[in-house]
């Protein structure tokens, strides 16, 4: 049995907390939140023992093996880092920061946690959605090859509200949050690093404080492209579509379904033990713990990502 600390229940925390519902040997025993009133509710509808908002209780608790981490961007190294030396798994909710710096700092506690036998894992959940596990799979099975993705992740974000239309502590960052989807999955399914990448930024929002609108161009090496739309302006159905171009064919994956070029859906239902790619991440995640073992996207096997984000960063600031 693993227990686990859930920190931040607001609307991916609760996602987190339905998907360990879902799996055997696992045990939520702490839930952290910005309110205790909410901290309690949430405790009592999962059956958590101990209900805070102070994440350290939870990592004084000898109950407490890993946790994870659901809260605002800006506090993820911190907390991240703060979790790994006391000893305990750790799997940080995308981004895992939002600097090069902060992320490089995680990384090195990361790494000396690691001759420990301490897991530290990164919420890049596109890596885990089964219609990107189907497509990569015939990738590695040499049936596809990636030539271009186009990509559009939209939202209609003037407020600032989460996925539920609550309101949020913290503002949302289309770069390092949303990008970081795309940039990681894209040099995933083609096996390559990205060796070219530009980017251009619509005007800040006068309240929010961030470009609302954004485009950004990736290149490996041997030619291989990916266009990403971002924008909170989006009037429309929010999320993140992806176009697959490749050399045997075109898919659509939005989230967990797929189809073909010509909307012609594609069963993806027996690709994993689930067809929620926050649970097959979760999955992996106590996979990893209990066999001592480098999960699908490690902290290691993500930082590319992280290193073109900031890339992307620098030229937004020059």
């Amino acid at each position: 049995m693993v227990r686990v600390a859930v920190a931040g229940a607001g609307a991916f925390g609760i996602k987190h907390l339905d998907a360990l519902a879902r799996i055997d040997d696992v045990e939520v025993v702490s839930i952290v939140s910005r309110t205790i009133e909410q901290a309690q509710e949430v405790a009592a509808r999962y059956g958590a023992a101990q209900a805070t908002v102070d994440l350290q209780d939870s990592l004084d608790n000898p109950d407490v093996d890993a946790v994870i981490l659901c809260t605002p961007t800006r506090m993820h190294a911190e907390q991240a880092i703060a979790t790994l030396e006391v000893g305990k798994h750790v799997l940080v909710e995308i981004p895992l920061a939002d600097s090069w710096d902060d992320v490089l700092a995680v990384a090195s506690v990361a790494s000396k946690a690691k001759t420990r036998g301490i897991v530290t894992m990164v919420g890049h959940t596109r890596r885990f959605n089964p219609s990107h596990q189907w497509i990569h799979q015939r990738i590695l099975d040499g049936e596809l090859a990636v030539q271009q993705m186009d990509v559009q992740t939209y939202f209609f974000r003037r407020t600032n509200t989460n996925a539920l239309g609550n309101p949020r502590s913290w503002t949302d960052n289309l770069l390092w949050h949303h990008a970081a989807h795309t940039v990681d999955l894209f040099a995933y399914q083609c096996g390559e690093k990205v060796e070219t990448a530009n980017v251009v930024a619509g005007p800040v929002h006068p309240t929010l404080g961030i470009p609302m609108d954004m485009s950004i161009q990736l290149k490996t090496h041997s030619g291989k492209i990916c266009t990403l739309s971002l924008s909170f302006n989006n009037d429309g159905p929010l999320g993140t579509f992806f176009r697959y171009i490749c050399d045997n064919g075109t898919y659509l994956a939005r989230y967990d379904d797929l189809t073909t070029g010509r909307d012609e859906p594609i069963d993806v239902s027996k690709v994993a033990a689930s067809i929620d790619g926050i649970e097959l991440q979760d999955r992996e995640f106590f996979r990893a713990i209990r066999e001592n073992d480098e999960p699908n996207s490690s902290i290691d096997s993500v930082l590319d990502c992280y290193r073109v984000l900031n890339q992307l960063q620098t030229q937004l600031d020059d």
